[in-house]
């Protein structure tokens, strides 16, 4: 069974949003070979009990008035109800671009950054300097979340620290 497709996080399974493991999904109730694992902003607690086919069809929203990430900012409802989110060490940012949100493509560290000059450039505006560009690691103390502009594929970064 694929995966529905989620334009603003095209590889949920690489970032690490949707397992394949079963789930008997809290929303449609039937039995499906992928789990969402990401944050869930709702009343109930939903962290791995939705299948990602009610993310995409926006039902796990309606049904349980879910969001997917912290809106932060003016982003497209499809960005926050309709698509998985990504967990980070603070409170997560989805990056936008040309006024639309941009595509999550995972957290990286120095090597990704340093071969994508735009992103670079980008996460050197959020930090303010280039001091701690080396030390960045997926999955680290300090780390980066990678975005690429849907409209204008430039790519866009920012860090988060444990």
């Amino acid at each position: 069974m694929e995966l529905p497709d989620f334009p603003y996080h095209p590889d949920p399974i690489a970032t690490g949003a949707i397992r394949p493991e079963p789930v008997l999904c809290a929303c449609c109730g039937r039995e499906r070979p992928m789990t969402y694992v990401g944050p869930v902003y709702a009343v109930a607690d939903l962290r791995r009990r939705l299948c990602p086919w009610c993310i995409a069809d926006g039902s796990a929203a309606a049904k349980f008035d879910a969001q997917f990430t912290d809106a932060v900012g003016d982003l497209p409802d499809a960005v926050i109800r309709r698509t998985p989110g990504f967990s980070g060490w603070q409170q997560e940012t989805w990056l936008a671009h040309c006024g639309d949100g941009a595509a999550f493509l995972g957290e990286v560290g120095a090597r990704e950054i340093e071969a994508l000059p735009d992103a670079r450039e980008s996460l050197v505006e959020h930090l303010g300097d280039e001091t701690l560009l080396a030390y960045l690691v997926p999955d680290g103390a300090i780390s980066a979340f990678l975005f690429r502009c849907r409209r204008c594929r430039a790519h866009l970064a920012y860090a988060d620290f444990s």
